[in-house]
């Protein structure tokens, strides 16, 4: 009898290790922006073959969602293309970290007849979202395109629904250039709009302009190249137009001055090769994490996306961290508590 129950024991035991070891893959969750949504999907399943024991479970849903989530612990770590305020900060229960990963543009999408390439500056941009320039043929749109045939269209603005960090690159462009966008709408993830249709997501931001006639909205580099939609040259601060890219982006990103907390801005940057609406983007995560085991496992995936996943960038075209910046955030990796 008793080398039976011994066996039944053992039988067990197996079974539940077997169990055990079947369920062992961690699930880490994010939430958050849609700006470098593409990459992080890259990210995340090129990881698993690093780590076959990790999966990430992430929801592109807007910056101010990622930052919401991150402040309720419902996430593992949030993502955003603003920085956190303050005063979010504030609300926290504990210190939240600003990991930067990448820079990328927000970029002037639009959906006219034979899609001309169109350059446009800061005088204008402002105008079409303040609803004071409302037709495609308004004299300032033609002073940038001469020889441009511009039809006499409504411009239908396309802008983001949800709370965003894409949203945030631009309004904080459009406060730099425009004293009446500053005072009247000002710099956030979300505000109010003075005219225009929402979408959600850079998904559906990037979808409205393209099925929309004389639709113009702003969107992340990468959807546009992906839904084959045209962009404009933007007149930057050194007075040039430029033409988003990788190198302007990084032309953008080596103006910045970086403060010790990792929160910065690299809109409207006097680099005279430098793309005026562009934004680095950041992972937040929790200095103290509640879980050791799960807190070991983000942060060997966070030196990882560094290292490795950094190289990954230009082929989505956004801009990895130079290589001082990379340095001064793996020290600061480093400083994530279990």
């Amino acid at each position: 009898m008793m080398k039976f129950r011994r066996r039944i024991f053992l039988g067990l035991a197996i079974a539940l290790g077997l169990s055990t070891s079947a369920s062992a893959q961690m699930m880490i969750n994010g939430a958050g922006a849609t700006f470098p949504y593409p990459l992080y999907s890259k990210w995340f399943d090129e990881y698993t073959k690093v780590d076959p024991s990790v999966r990430f479970n992430y929801q592109s849903i807007g910056s101010g969602g990622g930052q919401k989530q991150i402040l309720a612990q419902t996430v593992d770590f949030g993502a955003s293309d603003g920085p956190m305020s303050d005063e979010n900060l504030s609300k926290a229960p504990g210190k939240i970290l600003h990991i930067p990963t990448v820079a990328g543009a927000d970029v002037v999408a639009y959906n006219l007849p034979g899609n001309p390439a169109l350059k446009l500056d800061a005088d204008t941009i402002a105008g079409i979202f303040l609803g004071t320039i409302k037709k495609w043929n308004d004299p300032k749109i033609a002073a940038t395109n001469p020889g441009t045939k511009l039809p006499d269209q409504d411009i239908v603005v396309v802008h983001r629904s949800d709370g965003s960090g894409t949203t945030y690159i631009w309004t904080d462009y459009l406060s730099k250039i425009s004293a009446e966008w500053k005072s009247k709408v000002g710099t956030n993830t979300s505000v109010s709009w003075p005219t225009g249709i929402g979408g959600k997501g850079n998904e559906g931001v990037a979808g409205q302009i393209k099925q929309t006639p004389g639709a113009l909205g702003y969107v992340e580099l990468i959807y546009t190249i992906q839904n084959k939609m045209p962009y404009a040259e933007v007149k930057n601060a050194a007075g040039k137009f430029i033409k988003p890219s990788l190198e302007s982006i990084t032309a953008a990103m080596a103006t910045a001055q970086i403060p010790d907390d990792f929160r910065f801005s690299i809109t409207n940057a006097p680099g005279e090769n430098a793309y005026p609406i562009a934004g680095a983007t950041w992972l937040l995560v929790y200095e103290q994490q509640k879980d050791a085991t799960k807190g070991k496992k983000l942060v060997e995936f966070l030196k990882w996306a560094q290292k490795d996943g950094e190289k990954m960038a230009k082929d989505l075209d956004y801009a990895p961290l130079p290589e001082d910046l990379q340095q001064r955030v793996l020290k600061r990796i480093d400083e994530i508590k279990m």
